[in-house]
């Protein structure tokens, strides 16, 4: 346990000190520790940062709610048919290999500017994600349970929902985690591309002004909130192992 706590920390301060060393006094293109520290610093005393976290937040979570409103019963469907297996499966492989930053262009021309079309490219980005940890899930749910489940008399959506859903919710936990990452990055990308009003228009106006301390500050910021997000559903994650464990045992 010693070690899980001291490995990091240690090499945290080694990466400090080396970008201490490599700054030196500090220059326009690498900003020193001290000046990221100080611009995070003032970050959280300042309205229009948490404006702009908010709107990033929105756009990444509602891409999120999106992602798994279509993800999770195109999911039970292959599931349940394999005639709906067979026709997808060859497809989802192709969806994953499309750059998100090709779809953005399409986006605008197809739905224009704002929130709207940012929600909708972070929803496309995670959708692969937890499809493939819902499907993985239902596929691998104990047959000996299942078995006993339809002896009790379930079937169809009441075995599903009290079942294999329950069962299966590490792994769509699993591919979730992935995928609230992937969100933020998904609408970083869309506001730099499309506009808006979040952290990626934040950094598209550092950028052009050279701000390297005020870009990197909003880069650690992004980490800390896809770091935050990814904690979160992992201790989910964690909780619904156990309680999937429980469950069959019982069962058993």
């Amino acid at each position: 346990m010693r070690r899980e706590a001291i490995a990091p920390v240690a090499l945290g301060v080694l990466l400090l000190a080396g970008w201490a060393i490599a700054a030196g006094p500090g220059t326009p293109l690498l900003p020193t520790p001290g000046a990221v520290g100080l611009r995070l610093v003032l970050d959280l005393g300042t309205a229009n940062f948490w404006s702009y976290l908010g709107v990033t937040v929105v756009e990444a979570f509602g891409g999120v709610l999106v992602g798994v409103a279509v993800a999770l019963p195109l999911a039970v469907l292959i599931h349940s048919s394999r005639w709906a297996a067979a026709a997808v499966n060859p497809f989802l492989g192709a969806t994953q290999a499309i750059p998100a930053i090709a779809l953005a262009p399409l986006l605008v021309l197809w739905l224009g500017y704002g929130l709207g079309p940012v929600i909708v490219l972070c929803a496309l980005i995670v959708f692969f994600p937890i499809l493939i940890g819902a499907v993985v899930g239902l596929r691998h749910v104990d047959a000996d349970v299942v078995d006993a489940a339809r002896m009790d008399g379930a079937a169809g959506w009441q075995l599903l929902w009290h079942v294999e859903l329950p069962m299966a919710l590490p792994s769509i936990l699993g591919g979730l985690r992935n995928g609230v990452a992937l969100a933020i990055t998904g609408a970083i990308v869309g506001e730099m591309v499309m506009g808006g009003n979040g952290l990626g228009t934040v950094l598209n106006v550092q950028r052009n002004s050279i701000d390297t301390a005020g870009m990197m500050a909003t880069i650690i910021w992004l980490a800390l909130l896809a770091s935050a997000a990814f904690v979160a559903v992992l201790v989910a994650e964690r909780s619904s192992r156990i309680v999937s464990s429980l469950n069959t045992r019982s069962e058993r």
